[in-house]
């Protein structure tokens, strides 16, 4: 059985609806705002998820997510603010080996696909590639914030809002928004810059963050929030 895609959305969108009238009564979907000094986070938009032929590729990515993601860094460089590029790679891609850095992951999905020797596959996609003065941090784990010195970072940097971008939506931009937050900073989900593998994940989740962990705000609105401001 096919599912056409008009269809999902409006199923999903009755499924909004509907869960908007208990969240609100209860007292959800609160909003965090922007704060003061903002540092944009993209999360593996490198080309093992942006290229095509690799188990992780994401789509949406040619036609919505690197447009968007080169207009908000577009205005991130021209207001000197925070820009940090993260990316996923492994040394010992060997899943019958326990010292493996990919640690219990490759049981669930097929993190060996991502080889450290192979740069070419965490490399960031090359038309959103970092500029001089750009943080281009590794991780192992789905979490841009598990294991990692990302907190710590920004908080050097004095930052206090994150716009989150990224792929994908269900792993590793959700855990990095939930542990933001958690570490202290406004979290901000910019919709358009946010993509999965599969159709209905990006608008399932982007409404349950939105709901607890983020707001979620367009393109639009976060490009005109940093011109508003300098780092």
């Amino acid at each position: 059985m096919t599912i056409d895609i008009k269809d999902l959305d409006k199923v999903l969108q009755q499924a909004f609806d509907a869960s908007t009238a208990v969240y609100k009564e209860r007292g959800f979907q609160r909003r965090i705002g922007f704060g003061k000094k903002p540092a944009l986070i993209s999360v593996d938009l490198a080309n093992a998820w942006t290229r095509p032929g690799n188990p992780f590729t994401c789509e949406n990515i040619d036609e919505q997510i690197i447009p968007g993601m080169q207009r908000l860094l577009a205005a991130c460089r021209a207001n000197n603010h925070v820009v940090v590029h993260v990316t996923t790679a492994y040394q010992n891609t060997d899943i019958n080996d326990p010292t493996t850095d990919m640690g219990m992951w490759h049981h669930k999905i097929p993190v060996e696909a991502v080889n450290l020797a192979d740069e070419h596959l965490w490399a960031i996609d090359s038309r959103i590639a970092p500029v001089d003065g750009e943080y281009v941090m590794m991780k192992k784990r789905a979490s841009s914030f598990s294991g990692t010195p990302l907190a710590g970072y920004l908080r050097s940097c004095g930052v206090d809002t994150i716009l989150v971008t990224g792929v994908t939506a269900t792993a590793c931009v959700r855990t990095t928004i939930c542990d933001g937050l958690a570490e202290g900073f406004r979290t901000i989900a910019v919709r358009e810059c946010i993509g999965d593998r599969v159709p209905g994940a990006v608008a399932w989740n982007l409404y349950d963050i939105d709901a607890k962990f983020a707001d979620v705000e367009s393109v639009d609105h976060c490009v005109d929030y940093l011109n508003s401001i300098k780092g």
